[in-house]
């Protein structure tokens, strides 16, 4: 029975690299997916991962069926016989129910991959949608860490290397992105909730109030 299944975890927790492991798997059987993305870190109608690895995808953009989109495939002669998406939190929760509509009217299964929370650890509407609509949730179980080395469970958003709790949902950027940058960051729930990145905890360490005072 076709499924729509949730993956989920914080952000460089290796989300596209599983997305796109499992294309790779399917592909070798002779499967054929249609791919949805959403402001890819490579670029529109891409689905990338941090490790190289990229390939072509259709960009969801706000106001696409996603269900109309899978039926003109296969009315069009192409074949499909799963669905991917990527960066699912982004989407609309209508979005959301025609994924579920994919799954029951069409007999595809649908994997979509995304985060929970945003970087003030708020339900996007589209993870909470899926949560709610979803026949199966799995958690990835790579885990993204911290600076400290705990186990990450929130996404930080940093300006300067500094973290902000105000803002717009969805500002796109990475990881990777320089301290200048709008950025992300992974922390623990104790660091989250202290708005300690690793940027301002080196300058914690390298601050002389910090620094032991030598005995005279």
């Amino acid at each position: 029975m076709s499924e729509l299944v949730f993956f989920s975890g914080t952000m460089d927790c290796g989300k596209s690299t599983l997305a796109l492991q499992i294309v790779h798997n399917r592909s070798a059987r002779g499967l054929q997916g249609l791919i949805f993305a959403r402001d890819d870190r490579a670029g529109e109608g891409k689905l990338s991962s941090r490790l190289g690895l990229v390939t072509d995808a259709v960009e969801a953009r706000p106001g696409l069926d996603l269900y109309g989109r899978v039926v003109r495939e296969l009315s069009q002669g192409g074949r499909v016989d799963y669905v991917i998406v990527d960066e699912a939190q982004f989407l609309a929760p209508e979005q959301i129910d025609q994924l579920a509509r994919v799954v029951d009217d069409l007999d595809l299964d649908v994997f979509a991959f995304g985060i929970t929370t945003d970087f003030r650890t708020k339900l996007f509407p589209g993870a909470q949608r899926l949560i709610e609509l979803a026949d199966r949730l799995e958690t990835l179980q790579v885990e993204a860490m911290c600076w400290c080395g705990a186990r990450a469970t929130h996404n930080a958003r940093t300006v300067g290397g500094q973290m902000v709790v105000e803002g717009e949902q969805v500002v796109v950027g990475d990881v990777d992105r320089s301290a200048e940058e709008v950025g992300y960051e992974v922390l623990c729930r104790r660091h989250h909730r202290n708005r300690m990145t690793s940027a301002t905890a080196r300058a914690a360490a390298l601050s002389p109030d910090v620094l032991p005072i030598a005995s005279a």
